[in-house]
């Protein structure tokens, strides 16, 4: 399956995109180029935050494709241990 018209689009707690307006953060175009759409239990990084992704919704208007992934409550970067060899 192409990936080429997709849209992908991220949706953020009330509180995440108060701090997102605030801090005048540009959320990064993750997957823009990429084959494969993101999945649940992906996390993205930014501006010292991760974000899991909880849900994903695919959105079509008979023209277009979009793929909102809701992402759960923003933690610091250092609340995730990913172990040593």
């Amino acid at each position: 399956m192409s990936q080429q018209g997709l849209q992908v689009s991220l949706v953020f707690s009330a509180d995440d995109q108060a701090w997102i307006r605030r801090e005048g953060i540009a959320v990064p175009s993750f997957w823009q180029g990429h084959g494969v759409a993101p999945a649940v239990g992906d996390v993205v990084r930014f501006a010292g935050r991760q974000f899991v992704i909880q849900t994903r919704v695919w959105e079509s208007d008979g023209t277009s494709t979009m793929l909102r992934l809701f992402v759960g409550d923003a933690r610091a970067q250092s609340d995730t241990s990913f172990g040593t060899a």
